[in-house]
């Protein structure tokens, strides 16, 4: 079985259905992408999946690559028939209306053109409130790039390159072939010299020949505020370089935020949750909250129940791409005391109108906990 019959739909790897939209798609690979991704999920397969899960998503959130796909499948449509019929030797498209039309298929690629350099992808994990107001930082990044002493061509200096005596610099071979349809002509990829036009007699002492060689780059990077989890960053033109004078390609750096002990965050908005005494609670009171930036205080009416969300206007996370910030949801839990002296014990009995003390509730002891790493700025 070939690998393109083992790959699974790429509607099936994110979960979502095939009339899902942009915005469905998108929410999908960031939620696998939290789940899966390998500095995460130390599982034997998490690395796998991140990697089958970035592909699909790759595909479907561009729109001439999804069309492609749901036409087409897993199946390159640009490599020969398969699967029974006519066998034109392993040739694509191309080749057959070559065949046929004397190669008026939209013309050969030049081996000798300008190549653009790959595109790179770096993961960057940020705090909590880096991811919230931003910061910049310098990273190291392993890349190839054009080599400094033959400029790219590969050839030892004082020397260049020849157009290959097989293929002329075409960097193709005519292959004639005798099919059904009568005598065909295929075009395939050089074997002298592998499909480049050229040969190189004399290669270049530094990069042996390749063109590029691989160095440790040191990068500025600016994380913008507001930005969250599963979010791009493109550096252009700071990928690997390209080949006989062609552009590098772009660097994408994809950000990870790590959780933070007290805040929750939901787009803009951020949740905490804020313990009361039942005296609070019952009688009201004004506290001092925790945000992002500072300490502010809340009012807390009488009879406020448990549960009850309160929220702070504008004290959120700086929106990305636009004006002012989102909100902070305060919930309030209402915490019952577990050591109470006996007139304490008395008076709760006399309010409750019989002799025994209220339950208690141990499970919100480490909400104080948080709250004061929040009031430290942790």
């Amino acid at each position: 079985m070939t690998e393109l019959a083992n790959k699974r739909d790429y509607y099936e790897v994110l979960g979502v259905g095939k009339e899902a939209s942009d915005d469905e798609i998108k929410k999908a690979y960031r939620k696998l992408a939290r789940e899966y991704h390998p500095d995460v999920n130390k599982s034997a397969d998490a690395e796998d999946k991140f990697k089958e899960m970035k592909e699909a998503y790759d595909v479907l959130s561009d729109d001439g690559k999804r069309a492609t796909y749901d036409r087409h499948g897993h199946v390159d449509p640009n490599q020969g028939f398969g699967g029974g019929g006519a066998d034109f030797g392993g040739g694509g498209f191309g080749d057959i209306f070559d065949m046929f039309f004397g190669g008026g298929g939209g013309g050969r690629r030049d081996p000798n053109a300008p190549q653009r350099g790959n595109d790179l992808q770096y993961t960057m994990t940020v705090e909590f409130k880096e991811a919230v107001f931003g910061k910049e930082t310098e990273i190291t990044i392993p890349r190839t790039e054009t080599c400094d002493t033959c400029v790219g061509s590969g050839a030892k200096a004082g020397t260049k390159p020849e157009a290959c005596s097989v293929c002329r610099g075409t960097g193709q071979q005519e292959v004639v072939q005798n099919t059904p349809f009568g005598r065909m002509v295929n075009r395939r990829a050089c074997t002298n010299c592998g499909g480049n036009g050229r040969i190189i007699k004399e290669k270049c002492g530094t990069c042996h020949g390749a063109g590029k060689v691989k160095r440790q780059r040191k990068l500025n990077v600016k994380i913008p505020a507001g930005v969250d989890e599963g979010a791009q960053i493109r550096l252009t033109g700071e990928g690997e370089g390209g080949l006989r004078g062609g552009p590098a390609g772009d660097l994408y750096i994809v950000i990870r935020v790590k959780a933070h002990d007290f805040f929750e965050r939901e787009g803009d908005d951020i949740y905490c949750e804020v313990p009361l005494t039942f005296a609070q609670a019952a009688l009201g009171d004004e506290i001092e909250i925790p945000t992002l930036s500072e300490k502010v205080k809340l009012k807390i009416p009488g009879g406020t129940q448990t549960g009850t969300y309160f929220r702070l206007k504008g004290k959120g996370v700086p929106r990305l791409r636009g004006y002012g910030q989102g909100d902070q949801h305060v919930k309030v839990t209402v915490v019952t005391p577990t050591k109470l002296t006996d007139e304490q014990k008395e008076l709760l009995s006399q309010f409750a109108g019989h002799g025994s003390a209220p339950a208690q509730e141990e499970h919100h002891e480490s909400i104080f906990d948080r709250m004061k790493k929040a009031f430290r700025g942790d």
